[in-house]
């Protein structure tokens, strides 16, 4: 096997690409990292393995952060003390759920062989920059197959959330939860509805300066303060340009005026919440839970996704809606 670094993802064909990273979700993708390239934060590149007739084998994104300006992904306050934090990140970099790409069908010791050639690239990359890596937000079965190639156990960051659709419409979802959660949905729909709320679908680009705005005040609101509207806007406005129609946003206006809005994404058969804010005054009644899951879940039926992946915090009220959850963990290079 052979192990080459590229500076682009644009370097591989996608339909290569893609073959490893659709398993993984939305944020291995190749379109999603093409965009995070243009990210003036870090420096990222690629580890390839490829079989001696060219097949590619596993992959990896490498980034070298210069500053990290998400909390999430400060490895200070994350790893053990007794580890320097590493300035390169192995896998995804935004998304909180990670993974290294390997090939389908690959036997256990063929696999085991491409994550030992990722990590020897990660710590090639890290040590000529005087520095260590780490994995960040692994799933568990990625940390179970990287674990016996670091000296420490695996640390547990967060939980996240994947909301099972079976069926084939949002009564079917609801059949599928227990008889007092249906009644509450019911509800939170019902009043919702009679309150006549102006629903719309707008592009991504069409309403990134709205979104950012909204945006921008639920990050601070949860103590991100360098999350400000300039940066929230640019950060919708980058993934406009690069995601094009697959970005998909439902919002409710009041008049003129964004009152909340869901962005997300269908990618592999899962739907993926991106991100979710609302205007607290608005007095539109559930406006939040309408959006992050309501809304979003029809739209998954529509377009025949079968899962919503609704992420970390807030994982009870994720539960109560049927969420199943799963643990997200580092491993971290010395």
């Amino acid at each position: 096997m052979i192990t080459t670094l590229v500076d682009s993802v644009r370097a591989v064909p996608a339909a290569e690409w893609e073959r490893l990273a659709r398993p993984a979700g939305l944020y291995l993708s190749h379109r999603w990292l093409a965009g995070e390239e243009d990210d003036p934060t870090a420096d990222t590149s690629y580890a390839l393995v490829r079989d001696h007739d060219g097949t590619l084998l596993a992959a990896a994104p490498l980034h070298l952060v210069h500053t990290e300006p998400n909390d999430a992904y400060r490895p200070g306050g994350l790893l053990p003390p007794r580890i320097l934090p590493p300035q390169v990140i192995a896998g995804a970099r935004r998304g909180y759920r990670n993974t290294p790409l390997t090939a389908p069908g690959l036997d256990p010791v063929r696999r085991d062989a491409c994550l030992a050639l990722l990590r020897d690239a990660a710590r090639g990359l890290a040590g000529r920059n005087a520095t260590t890596h780490w994995w960040p937000y692994l799933t568990a079965g990625a940390a179970g197959r990287l674990a016996p190639l670091y000296p420490d156990a695996a640390v547990h960051l967060e939980d996240d959330a994947l909301i099972p659709l079976p069926g084939r419409d949002f009564e079917t979802y609801l059949a599928s939860l227990p008889s007092r959660r249906r009644v509450g949905i019911r509800r939170e729909r019902r009043e919702f509805t009679a309150a006549r709320p102006d629903v719309r679908r707008p592009s991504l680009a069409e309403c990134a300066a709205d979104a950012g705005t909204l945006l921008a005040g639920h990050q601070q609101g949860h103590g991100h303060d360098q999350d400000g509207v300039d940066a929230m806007t640019a950060l919708l406005a980058r993934q406009a340009e690069t995601m094009g129609a697959d970005a998909r946003v439902v919002a409710v206006y009041e008049e003129r005026r964004m009152a909340g809005f869901c962005l997300y994404y269908h990618y592999a058969g899962t739907t993926w919440i991106r991100a979710v804010a609302v205007d607290r005054s608005s007095p539109v009644p559930h406006l939040y839970f309408n959006l992050m899951y309501y809304l979003p879940v029809e739209d998954a039926y529509a377009h025949g996704t079968t899962a919503l992946h609704a992420g970390m915090t807030t994982i009870e009220a994720k539960r109560r809606r049927g969420a199943e959850i799963t643990g997200l963990y580092a491993l971290a290079d010395r």
